[in-house]
């Protein structure tokens, strides 16, 4: 039996980009808005975040913006204070140490940078992906953002951190990407497919995302692959990660799935 009960997906900011960084060699020249997504799952063994979203800070000061900004080609996202981690909880009536667990499913700065808005908790990764973030070679993680990193559980390859939960492997798009699997209360169950697919458009014709860890876009696609496989076999629904108008299908905050 699954210990999951509930799953919101949280809009934590909204990014608009060329097309081409989410799917490669195709798009170039046209720009997309995409939801950037953090994800509540209420378990009886605890509440669990997958990925945290942006740093309201480094987008909201001008500063700072410009200094983890303005070298890259990535664009500064759009980000409310209403859309940050504590309203969100704060609309369900808990605060950011109610959060027990943070799986971060890749460390680029779209998907960890708000680890500070839920302190306390305890952060999962893979070493894989820590390694090659501490390497310097990923311009779309930024330092400071990893920076209490011995503090973190460090693992490696899949595991189920708790019952009807279990992380799946997804590299190419980063050296360590985690996808998330969520066996529900009712229903299919859920992949979080994270980064390995931003869009629908990533699974369906299993095109690797424009940006991939030393360009390892193969890797990319048997990722795809393998989600694909994995959804056939259990009857699991996949979820793109940066897709609008797939966000747009699921239940609005503070409804929920379960």
């Amino acid at each position: 039996m699954t210990s999951a009960l509930r799953l919101w997906p949280l809009l934590t900011a909204t990014h608009r980009y060329d097309k081409s960084l989410s799917t490669r060699g195709r798009g170039a020249g046209s720009v997309i808005e995409a939801p950037i997504l953090a994800y509540l799952i209420e378990t009886s063994q605890g509440r669990i975040l997958y990925d945290v979203g942006c740093d309201y800070a480094k987008i909201a000061s001008p500063t700072l913006r410009e200094r983890h900004y303005a070298a890259n080609a990535f664009g500064v996202p759009s980000m409310e204070p209403e859309q940050r981690l504590p309203a969100h909880l704060a609309r369900l009536g808990l605060r950011p140490q109610d959060v027990d667990l943070v799986i971060l499913g890749h460390l680029h700065f779209d998907h960890a940078g708000g680890l500070g808005d839920v302190g306390g908790a305890e952060v999962h990764v893979q070493r894989e992906e820590l390694a090659a973030a501490r390497s310097g070679d990923d311009p779309a993680c930024f330092p400071d953002e990893i920076a209490g990193a011995d503090s973190w559980t460090v693992v490696d390859g899949e595991y189920a951190p708790v019952t009807g939960l279990r992380t799946v492997s997804t590299p190419g798009h980063t050296a360590g990407h985690m996808s998330l699997w969520i066996e529900l209360p009712r229903g299919a169950p859920v992949v979080l497919c994270g980064d390995a697919a931003d869009l629908r458009e990533n699974l369906d014709d299993e095109v690797a995302p424009g940006l991939c860890w030393h360009d390892r876009h193969e890797q990319a696609v048997d990722s795809i692959r393998r989600l694909k496989r994995l959804a056939c076999a259990e009857g699991a629904e996949l979820w793109p990660n940066h897709d609008l108008a797939f966000w747009r299908g699921l239940r609005r905050f503070p409804q929920f799935h379960q």
